[in-house]
């Protein structure tokens, strides 16, 4: 059945073959890398939004690295920040005030300048967000209170308390530069992509809204890191971003040559790419792991004991042993091993079904003639949607599934794209529990999963939800705001340690597993690199033959 599966997908995707082009004629054979060639890379979701603060959604990330620049640069390897657009920069002690030097000759693809004058008004809006044109707060920027240009090439930034997570901050993916005329835009008209105006070594072209979404080199680049081995202009002269949701046909069309990069390799695929000698990349997300959080506004959710008893029915092992690979890590913590912070708490994770019913009968929930425990007269059935951005999560949660049925809990799978998700998401009643992972190499990152007007994962009163009725932890608010606040990097680290530990004690999340970026890329596909959080670069990629 599988390899009738594989020959089906590998037909569909020649079928794909009128879009997917390539001619091989240039080979480098030292090595070294070639200019020109289109990169045909196959993307498993369409974009949303390019408003630069929306780029964690993956698609929307992969676009704008391509299109636009950052201050400074978080080396991937190291998580130090480095010079980009700013050459250098100064902050006071107590981290409430940050002045860049900004790199002289820098220009939109618009032509205007990217100057002191452009990027406040970039961090003005991401800081403080733009209700006439409903532009968001970034959740990577705490505490902002205004800028001062100082001099064409020269910015200062003030916070109304510490932001010590503001210098990375400038480094992530929602904090990109684009124009002034991108900015006085309404939140809307950013899903159109050729609304973008950055100043990245590529510039949208041409969009099939949906579908694809096509990138051609700025000649006149010149100002990339400055620590990297590529400067000038990139080598591809462009890139076809193409929307092929179906895992088999991404795969398919990779091994039959029609397609150069692809994005969400299933695990079950990573070998047959391997054994064809075409390369996989697994890049760490470095964030607040894959898993489950609880809405505890809902009471069938409420009570730390149920809360505590479906943690425990929970076997993150026999998941990522049944549906994954070496490159998805189980889950030891609320963050990766590879996030800032980090404190192994695996010994609050522990696989307990007997604990488990213990809990729930301590509860007051008895079991049912169907197996399922009921407590007056309400069943134990909780509901929520699959995230179609995750690596099969849909499969991740029917196992889940299957385990907390062993201790009489129902757990109900909705489809991800269904019409009712995102306000069903946003009400406690309708949905209990709800996937959480987020992205991010700086201990906020914490803050921008839980903290009520960031995302919001365990919806608490005064959040995102108007439907909230009562549901606030204000110990948990005050420690996540601790931690965005906090000067002393070994105190900040401690923080982040409490954080996860209390989420643990209260059972407010359940990780599952690390959750990578996977890509796989054709043998003569070269120089992909990836920012420290797993979006792809193809500043210094080539195609060995085009």
């Amino acid at each position: 059945m599988k390899n009738i599966r594989r020959i089906n997908a590998v037909t569909r995707a020649l079928a794909l073959a009128a879009l997917l082009t390539s001619t091989f004629s240039a080979i480098a054979a030292d090595g070294t890398p070639v200019q020109g060639g289109t990169l045909i890379y196959l993307e498993q979701q369409a974009h949303t939004n390019l408003y630069p603060p929306a780029g964690g959604f993956y698609p929307n990330g992969g676009i704008l690295n391509q299109i636009t620049d950052k201050l400074t640069y978080q080396n991937p390897k190291t998580l130090e920040v480095e010079p980009w657009i700013a050459e250098s920069w100064s902050f006071n002690a107590d981290k409430t005030e940050y002045t860049f030097k900004l790199r002289p000759g820098v220009t939109f693809s618009d032509g205007t300048p990217l100057d002191a004058n452009a990027v406040a008004k970039n961090f003005d809006t991401y800081g403080l967000g733009n209700k006439e044109h409903h532009l968001p707060v970034s959740e990577v920027i705490n505490n902002y209170d205004h800028s001062e240009v100082i001099d064409p090439l020269t910015v200062k930034f003030y916070f109304k308390k510490s932001s010590p997570g503001f210098l990375q901050g400038t480094a992530t993916i929602g904090s990109g530069l684009v124009s002034l005329s991108t900015l006085d835009r309404n939140f809307d008209a950013l899903g159109d992509a050729t609304h973008i105006i950055g100043s990245g070594p590529f510039v949208v072209s041409k969009e099939t809204l949906g579908r694809e979404v096509d990138l051609t080199a700025r000649k006149d680049y010149n100002w990339g890191p400055k620590n990297l081995k590529q400067q000038g202009r990139a080598n591809l002269d462009g890139i076809k971003v193409i929307v092929t949701g179906e895992d088999s046909v991404r795969i398919g069309a990779l091994l039959a040559g029609q397609a150069d990069f692809i994005r969400q390799v299933q695990a079950y695929d990573e070998k047959q790419a391997k054994d064809q000698n075409f390369p996989i990349y697994a890049a760490p997300t470095k964030g607040v792991n894959d898993g489950i959080s609880f809405r505890p506004d809902n009471a069938l959710v409420s009570d730390l004991k149920v809360r505590q008893a479906l943690l425990h029915a929970t076997n993150s092992k026999q998941v990522v042993d049944t549906l994954f690979s070496p490159n998805y890590p189980q889950a030891t913590s609320v963050i990766a091993k590879t996030a800032a912070g980090y404190v192994d708490l695996s010994h609050k994770l522990a696989y307990d079904p007997t604990l488990s019913k213990k809990l729930l009968g301590e509860a007051g929930w008895k079991p049912g003639p169907n197996g399922i425990r009921q407590k007056d007269g309400k069943t134990l059935s909780l509901t929520l949607y699959e995230s179609l951005p995750q690596p099969q999560n849909k499969e991740v949660l029917q196992l889940v599934s299957q385990q907390w049925s062993q201790v009489g809990a129902k757990l109900n799978i909705l489809a991800g794209d269904a019409g009712s998700r995102v306000a069903d998401n946003l009400d406690p009643e309708k949905t209990p529990a709800n996937v959480v992972e987020v992205g991010r190499a700086d201990p906020d990152v914490i803050k921008s999963a839980f903290y009520p007007t960031n995302r919001d994962a365990l919806l608490q009163k005064g959040g995102l939800s108007s439907k909230v009725k009562s549901f606030r932890d204000d110990k948990l608010n005050d420690l996540l705001t601790a931690i965005s606040a906090e000067v002393d990097p070994k105190k900040r680290l401690a923080l982040t340690g409490d954080v996860q530990n209390y989420l643990l004690d209260q059972a407010y999340v359940i990780p599952i597993f690390e959750e990578p970026q996977v890509f796989a890329g054709a043998p003569y596909f070269k120089g992909v690199s990836f920012e420290a959080v797993g979006r792809p670069s193809f500043y210094g990629a080539w195609l060995e033959k085009h």
